[in-house]
């Protein structure tokens, strides 16, 4: 009898163990969460208020003084987004007041920074995963306050390049392309994806991508395939109809020769740079030539960037490229080139209604119509003679410098 009257204690006791044992586990498993997923080691200190939007840009001033600089590391471009600038180096990302340069807002890892860019009106954070084999891990963050938004997870390599066009946003890396919507949802996956739903989808295997560009609903990449003679250049769709997977191929057309370079791609053209001489071929929307133009570059000048991304910059009528030793102007629209100044520094940058283009002796005054130099605004860049990309927030004028950002304000 007594045994029997210790079987119900015995069943209270199995389960509160049992019960025990499952709290055990459901916190092991949060804590390896914790300590694995993204949001560990991470410290994010958003703004307490709205920033200030700086004064917009009027005609281009008699001078420009330093008004801040901060180490940037991980932008290849200045980014301007909401109110301020960004600046990113290490595992810091900063938002910082335009005009004074001041931290309103930090979002920080311990991991260093794969690359960070503007997309969609946010700040889009890349960093590697935890061995460093890939750049996967993406946040999205508030320009103005610093606040998260969507995350991805991405299969690109270190050198990765983020690149928004529209309504896309590119991850590029040496063997692989993905293109995401605003809420960071891949919409393709081009080249070597990693664990492919089903096999058989690209259209082409080991081929290494040397020149991406992006621009009205397309994207072009100039592929290097060890099955071809010569470069191809391949236009998709990245606009998210069909699987991701699947790409949605506009065209694709074997070029001419290697070592060539994809400058642009407007609404129905594409323009490609030759070597030897250097000339620009101009494509249109099913890869036909449509002509063939001498350009004034070196020869040393034409091979595609080790980021796969040319300098290149826009406005309404114009992209401009530069190749190292000069900026070349080309119609939006057929892509020819419309004007050529030698001596500088960058592609440039529009300002009060008037092309910006950085050279040794500071910031050439352009009118982007003509390509005639009107003035010369004085900038001491103290010995640094590199490239430098130019934005302009409001009135204030940004300089990338390498691994630095410089922040120019009118005299």
């Amino acid at each position: 009898m007594l045994r029997a009257r210790e079987r119900p204690e015995r069943r209270r006791r199995g389960n509160l163990a049992a019960a025990a044992f499952l709290v055990l586990l459901v916190i092991a498993v949060a804590v390896g969460y914790g300590l694995t997923s993204p949001a560990a080691n991470t410290e994010s200190v958003p703004a307490t208020g709205p920033g200030t939007e700086p004064a917009p840009a009027g005609a281009p001033p008699g001078a420009f003084v330093e008004a801040w600089r901060a180490p940037s590391a991980a932008t290849p471009v200045p980014v301007v987004s909401g109110p301020g600038i960004v600046t990113a180096d290490g595992g810091t990302v900063v938002g910082r007041d335009a005009v004074t340069g001041a931290e309103r807002w930090t979002y920080t890892r311990d991991r260093t920074l794969c690359t960070v860019a503007e997309g969609f009106g946010q700040v889009l954070a890349l960093y590697p995963s935890a061995d460093g084999s890939w750049c996967s891990e993406l946040t999205a963050l508030a320009p103005d306050l610093g606040t998260r938004g969507p995350a991805a997870n991405l299969d690109v390599r270190p050198g990765a390049r983020l690149t928004a066009s529209g309504s896309a946003v590119v991850a590029s890396s040496a063997d692989y392309l993905e293109t995401m919507r605003s809420d960071l949802v891949t919409t393709l996956m081009y080249g070597a994806v990693v664990a492919p739903a089903q096999p058989d989808r690209q259209p082409r295997s080991g081929c290494t991508y040397t020149s991406i560009a992006a621009a009205a609903g397309r994207l072009g990449v100039v592929e290097d395939c060890p099955a071809d003679g010569a470069d191809r250049l391949t236009v998709l769709r990245p606009d998210g109809s069909g699987d991701a997977d699947t790409p949605n191929v506009e065209f694709s057309v074997a070029l001419s020769t290697r070592g060539t370079q994809l400058l642009a791609v407007s609404v129905d053209r594409e323009a490609v740079l030759l070597p030897g001489p250097p000339e620009l071929q101009i494509l249109d929307r099913g890869g036909n030539q449509v002509s063939l133009i001498g350009l004034d570059v070196p020869e040393a000048e034409v091979a595609p960037p080790a980021d796969r991304v040319g300098a290149t910059a826009s406005d309404a009528g114009r992209v401009y490229w530069w190749s190292g030793s000069r900026t070349i102007a080309l119609d939006r629209t057929d892509l020819a080139p419309v004007w050529t100044i030698r001596d500088t520094l960058g592609a440039g940058v529009e300002y009060g209604g008037s092309w910006l283009l950085p050279t040794a002796a500071g910031l050439a005054v352009v009118d982007p119509v003509r390509g005639v130099v009107q003035r010369t605004i004085p900038v001491d860049r103290g010995g640094y003679a590199g490239p430098v990309v130019l934005a302009a927030q409001g009135g204030v004028l940004v300089e990338q410098r390498g691994t630095e950002l410089v922040a120019l304000r009118p005299a």
